[in-house]
């Protein structure tokens, strides 16, 4: 299954600057681990030390937070679009 994942600048220096990857995934876990045999490194900015996704980390599956779907087990479908969000703080 072929999905496609965006990928955000802060993380792009671990993808050799692409803004897109494709990989071929079952659910959400896979997806991580790919990325990480890809770009190694990658997924100690997506998970923490327990394996869950960092708290400064949103995840969505088709626009949708995967939080709110089935977390980490979420299901991946061909044609599917992962984003990888980082957390925005701050203002005045």
């Amino acid at each position: 299954m072929s999905t496609t994942v965006r990928i955000p600048g802060p993380l792009r220096r671990y993808t050799d600057n692409a803004d897109k990857v494709q990989v071929d995934a079952g659910n959400l876990v896979d997806v991580i681990n790919q990325l990480n045999s890809l770009f190694p490194g990658i997924q100690d900015r997506l998970l923490d030390d327990a394996g869950e996704m960092r708290y400064f980390v949103n995840v969505y599956l088709n626009g949708e937070d995967v939080r709110f779907l089935q977390g980490l087990e979420t299901p991946i479908n061909d044609g599917d679009e992962v984003s990888i969000v980082p957390a925005v703080a701050g203002g005045s």
